[in-house]
C-alpha cells in the first residue's frame, strides 16, 4: 500500500505550482490547444461546443484543489490518481488500436473514450457516494459535504457505477454517431477489463476494496491508518496505541482496556478513564494539534491521526470516579503496528481483469457473430465478481439479502447477459474480422 507517492510543494523558489500557478496554465493552454484543433477540423459546431462545459469544470476543479486537498505540503499525488491514469491511457490506447484495424477513425474512438472516461468517473463516484453516504459523506455543512464527494485522490470508487455511467455514455454516442451498437461493443469490452485489472492495482495503493482475515503465505497487512487497520479498530479486533473504548459511537470515550506493554500501557493509562483531550506535537515543529474529546468517535479519529514517527501525544484523562485529572504522554516509534493478515483481493480482482483480457482476445478470432466479446464480459465479469464478493468484507450487505450490493448487481448482469445472448444467436454467423467500418 503506497497512498501518496509524492507531493507538489505549494511552491518553489517561492513561486506558486498550482490554484492559480502551473496547473492552472497547463489547463489553459491544453483547452486552447484543444479547441482550436476541433475548429480546425470541424469547425465551430454543435459537437466542439460540447466540450466547452466539461473544460470549464475541470478548469474550476483544479482552480479548487487546494480547498478540496487541503494538504500543507502541497498537492498529493496518489498512487489510486496514478493507476487510474495509466488504467484510463491503456484502455483507449487498446480501443483506439483495435477500432483502427476494423477500419474505425481513430479520432471518433478519442472522442468515444472522452465522454466513456467523464461518465464512468461521474458514474463511478456517484455509485459510491450513494453507497457510503452515511458514514463518509453526511457532513455537517454543505461545504464539507460537497469537499467529500469531490475529493477523490483517496479513491472512492464503483466499478459497477463506471460501468453504468460509462454505458449510458456510450449508448448516446453510438445512437449520436449512427454506429452499430454490438459491435462497438465488442470493440470496448477488452479495454474495459484492462482498465479494471490496471486501476485495482490502485486499489491496492490506496487499500480500499479489501479482503477477510487470512492466513495464507500472501496474506497482507496493511499500515497503520488504512482501510482494513481503520476497520479492525472499529470492530475491536485491533487496539489502538493500545487502547480501547467502551461503549458506541456517541458514548463518552471511557477506556475498556489497555493492551499490555503497548504505548498507552507504558504511559500509565489504566481502564476506566476516561479521555477529554488529545495532544500532538509532530519533532521539531512548535506547531500543535489538539483535539477536544467527548465521544468514543472523536478519540478514534483523533488517534488515528497520529502516525508520525517521533510525535509527542498527550492524552488529558479523568480518574473515573474522583474529579481528578491528568496528563500521561509517550512518543510514536518509527513503526506503528499493521492490521491482521488480509485477503489481497485488490490483486485478485486485477488478476481476474488480466485473465478475462486474454479470455476475450483469444475468443476474438472464433467469434462468428456481433455482440459475442460484449455478452462474454456480461458472463463471465459478474460470476467472478460475485465469488470474489465472498472474501470482501469492505461491503455491507442491502435489502436484507446478505449479499453486497455488488452482488446483486452482479446477477441483474447475468440475467442481462442471458437475454443479449438469446439476441445474439439468432442472428446469422458471419466472419467478424473480414466486417469493416
Amino acid at each position: 500500500m503506497r497512498q501518496t507517492l509524492f507531493y507538489i510543494p505549494v511552491e518553489v523558489f517561492g513561486i506558486p505550482l498550482f490554484g492559480f500557478g502551473l496547473l492552472l496554465v497547463v489547463w489553459a493552454l491544453a483547452t486552447i490547444a484543444l479547441v482550436v484543433y476541433l475548429v480546425r477540423k470541424q469547425g465551430f459546431n454543435a459537437d466542439t461546443k460540447a466540450y466547452l462545459p466539461v473544460l470549464g469544470l475541470l478548469g474550476l476543479f483544479i482552480y479548487a484543489l487546494p480547498l478540496i486537498v487541503g494538504e500543507e505540503r502541497g498537492l498529493p499525488i496518489r498512487g489510486y490518481g496514478v493507476m487510474l491514469l495509466l488504467a484510463v491511457s491503456s484502455a483507449v490506447g487498446l480501443l483506439v488500436y483495435r477500432a483502427k484495424r476494423r477500419g474505425y477513425d481513430p479520432e471518433l474512438m478519442l472522442s468515444l473514450s472522452f465522454w466513456l472516461f467523464l461518465a464512468g468517473i461521474v458514474g463511478a463516484r456517484l455509485f459510491y457516494v450513494i453507497e457510503y453516504w452515511e458514514p463518509q459523506f453526511h457532513k455537517d455543512t454543505l461545504a464539507e459535504t460537497l469537499a467529500a464527494v469531490f475529493n477523490i485522490t483517496q479513491g472512492g470508487l464503483v466499478v459497477f457505477g463506471s460501468l453504468i455511467g460509462g454505458a449510458i455514455a456510450a449508448l448516446i454516442f453510438i445512437a449520436r454517431h449512427r454506429l452499430p451498437v454490438l459491435t462497438m461493443g465488442d470493440l470496448m469490452a477488452p479495454s474495459i477489463v484492462l482498465g479494471m485489472a490496471v486501476g485495482r492495482i490502485g486499489c491496492f495503493f490506496n487499500g480500499c476494496c479489501f479482503g477477510g482475515a487470512c492466513e495464507l503465505p500472501w496474506a497482507v497487512q496493511f499500515p497503520f491508518g488504512s482501510p482494513p487497520h481503520i476497520q479492525q479498530v472499529e470492530q475491536g479486533k485491533l487496539t489502538l496505541h493500545g487502547l480501547q473504548f467502551k461503549g458506541g459511537d456517541n458514548d463518552p470515550a471511557a477506556i475498556a482496556s489497555v493492551e499490555s506493554d503497548s504505548l498507552a500501557d507504558r504511559a500509565g493509562l489504566v481502564a476506566g478513564q476516561q479521555v477529554t483531550r488529545i495532544v500532538a506535537q509532530p519533532p521539531g515543529s512548535e506547531r500543535v494539534r489538539e483535539w477536544k474529546v467527548d465521544t468514543v468517535s472523536d478519540a478514534l479519529a483523533a488517534l488515528l491521526h497520529l502516525r508520525d514517527a517521533g510525535t509527542e501525544v498527550r492524552l488529558r484523562v479523568t480518574g473515573g470516579s474522583d474529579a481528578t485529572s491528568e496528563t500521561l504522554s509517550w512518543t510514536l516509534p518509527d513503526e506503528l503496528p499493521r492490521s491482521i493478515p488480509i485477503h489481497p483481493t485488490q490483486i485478485y480482482s486485477a488478476i481476474d481483469g488480466f485473465l478475462l483480457l486474454f479470455v476475450l482476445l483469444a475468443y476474438e478470432p472464433f467469434q462468428r457473430r456481433s455482440g459475442e466479446l460484449l455478452a462474454l464480459l456480461l458472463t463471465l465479469h459478474p460470476i467472478s465478481r460475485f465469488l470474489l464478493e465472498v472474501i470482501r468484507i469492505d461491503e455491507a450487505s442491502m435489502f436484507g439479502t446478505g449479499l453486497s450490493i455488488s452482488q446483486l448487481i452482479s446477477i441483474i448482469a447475468l440475467a442481462g447477459a442471458a437475454v443479449l445472448w438469446t439476441y445474439i444467436l439468432r442472428q446469422p454467423r458471419q466472419d467478424i474480422r473480414a466486417a469493416t467500418a
